[in-house]
């Protein structure tokens, strides 16, 4: 089992030192959000919180993922970074397609790259994208960033997107494994069909097996069900040894956790030494034991 840190919403500053104690303690990962803006009137809501409230995101802040990935790569040796997730059919396809080879070459092939459908119509407006076709759009934007960050002459052609025969420099030199986010059939199937993995957004264990089963289904669907996948999941089983065996039971490859509960309006006034000390004592526990 692979363990992924999460910190959200923290002082900026924090994330250096967090990121190396994490790097230092045995960590894969650490989780890269993505929050592009915060309207001043929205009567949308978000999809992975009982009450759907998004305030938690006012005022709080967010450092872009593509500036912050090289910051934290220059600081540390081994761990990697995955976009959790970035809202990617907001953005220029072909631009989106650069700054994920830049960064996973900077990173020396240390990028995973989380990508999902932004809930929020706002967003979409914000950056000059349609909200209708947003799914079918996703779709092209993986194959445009996929094909064009593998290095060499490409084009795509499709119903949403057009991009005329072109290439990039530099681009990495392994392949940046493309993980889809979302609980529903459509993310799913995405997932299934075009991913290299799947990002679990929390929810019940009942829920978890739930979409697990028609995660593998759809795969099978798809013809995929024997090749490499990774499942990214946020699940309270991961904060015992018995329940990272549970989850790897399941399928599960890799566990997000973190130590303070992110979705309030209260501003975070957990001291950077605080987190240090939980994280390390979570690895001590856990992570090195697993």
């Amino acid at each position: 089992m692979r363990f992924t840190y999460a910190e959200a919403f923290c002082d900026p500053m924090f994330l250096g030192p967090l990121a190396q104690a994490a790097d230092d303690s045995g960590y894969d990962s650490i989780a890269i959000p993505d929050s592009i803006m915060f309207p001043a009137e929205s009567d949308t809501t978000y999809p992975y919180t009982t009450d759907g409230d998004r305030g938690f995101i006012e005022d709080k802040p967010v450092i872009e993922p593509f500036s912050l990935i090289p910051y934290l790569a220059a600081l540390t040796e081994h761990l990697r970074f995955t976009t959790f997730v970035i809202k990617a059919p907001v953005r220029p396809p072909v631009l989106l397609a650069k700054q994920v080879a830049s960064v996973a070459v900077l990173s020396e092939n240390r990028l995973r790259l989380g990508l999902g459908i932004s809930p929020w119509p706002e967003d979409f407006t914000a950056l000059g994208q349609p909200w209708a076709g947003r799914g079918k759009r996703l779709d092209e934007v993986i194959a445009v960033v996929r094909g064009l960050c593998s290095g060499g002459w490409f084009e795509h052609h499709g119903e949403l997107i057009d991009v005329a025969r072109m290439k990039i420099c530099p681009t990495p030199t392994e392949p940046v494994p493309i993980l889809v986010g979302g609980h529903s059939d459509p993310a799913l199937r995405r997932a299934a069909r075009l991913g290299d993995g799947w990002i679990h957004a929390g929810g019940d264990g009942d829920e978890l097996a739930e979409l697990l089963a028609k995660l593998d289904g759809y795969r099978a669907d798809a013809g995929r069900a024997e090749e490499p996948f990774e499942v990214h999941v946020v699940s309270l089983d991961a904060f015992t040894l018995d329940g990272v065996r549970r989850l790897e039971e399941i399928g599960v490859t890799d566990v997000v956790v973190g130590f303070r509960y992110p979705y309030t309006r209260d501003p975070d006034t957990q001291p950077l030494t605080e987190k240090i000390d939980l994280l390390r004592r979570f690895a001590d526990a856990v992570v090195t034991r697993a």
